[in-house]
């Protein structure tokens, strides 16, 4: 049996392995190879890695945990989990049951695409949801910002700091009065009309054609579409929920505990209004910390 099982294997769950390794406890990281941002050509902000291509730099951190005799890195799926604490079993799609005193969960939540033609073949290219991963290599261009509720609002006052040439796609969204005066005041531009198709031209620049026959340019277009978790797993142990203005997130406290004692989750899954592999990486080394302590006797 091992002493802890994490199903993801991508920045949290690596991460979390990396912790538990080092303490010389047994593990089994379980991942289908899919890391959301598996579409982004870099990853920004994570000291030390800046700019690299994320695939690349978790290769990287693969071949590290190599040194580790206790962890174990498998290609698999974990199609169901029984159990309580201390004796947990994960079964997996390929037939086999694996045993663990501990999990934790880092499997990350995928990201719905609008049914808009163009928008899921430049996801993560061109149109991308984070200024914090993509904002400096675009400063003072034209921004795009697909509009997707109250949360926009923000966002607008946010990309002040980027950019101050920004116009607003309402895609359909009933912006009020106040919110419409203070957008002016800004200097945004609104473009109504709903978008129909989202056509890439050179380098990350597309131009958005809406249903009014208007189309317009942008260096780069934001948007945020809802998330669900990339697993049911949580929903068949019963696990607390959150509701986040993106979608669900599981419950944890500030050791990364669930409602259920011995499961633990970090990540996107446990926290997507923050979704950064700087904020994964940390999420998944606390996970890892709190499950080793846990075990101590």
């Amino acid at each position: 049996m091992d002493d802890v099982i994490i199903i993801g294997g991508s920045f949290a769950g690596l991460a979390a392995a990396l912790q538990l390794g080092r303490a010389r406890r047994k593990v089994t990281v379980l991942d289908t190879g899919l890391p959301r941002n598996r579409f982004a050509g870099h990853s920004h902000g994570l000291l030390g890695h800046d700019h690299k291509p994320p695939l690349e730099i978790l290769a990287e951190a693969r071949q590290q945990l190599e040194r580790y005799p206790t962890i174990k890195l498998v290609k698999a799926q974990a199609d169901s989990i029984s159990g309580s604490i201390d004796n947990f079993s994960v079964h997996t799609s390929d037939g086999k049951s694996l045993g663990a005193r501990r999990l934790i969960l880092s499997y990350g939540v995928v990201d719905q695409m609008p049914d808009v033609s163009g928008f899921a073949e430049n996801w993560g290219a061109s149109i991308v949801p984070c200024p914090y991963c993509d904002g400096f290599e675009v400063a003072e261009q034209h921004w795009g910002l697909i509009w997707s509720g109250p949360k926009s609002h923000n966002y607008v006052r946010l990309y002040h700091d980027w950019t101050s040439v920004l116009s607003v796609f309402p895609d359909g969204h009933d912006i009020s009065p106040d919110i419409r005066a203070d957008l002016a005041r800004r200097n945004v531009n609104i473009i109504d009309g709903r978008i129909v198709q989202i056509a890439r031209n050179e380098g990350r620049i597309v131009t958005v054609y809406l249903d009014n026959d208007h189309k317009v340019t942008v260096d780069i277009l934001f948007a945020h579409p809802s998330t669900k978790p990339s697993a049911r797993l949580h929903e068949s142990l019963g696990l607390a929920t959150v509701d986040t203005p993106f979608g669900i997130a599981l419950k944890v406290d500030e050791r990364r505990e669930t409602s259920m004692p011995g499961i633990y989750a970090a990540g996107d899954l446990a926290n997507p209004a923050m979704a950064s592999v700087t904020m994964a990486s940390s999420q998944g080394a606390i996970a890892g910390i709190s499950a080793q302590q846990s075990m101590l006797v």
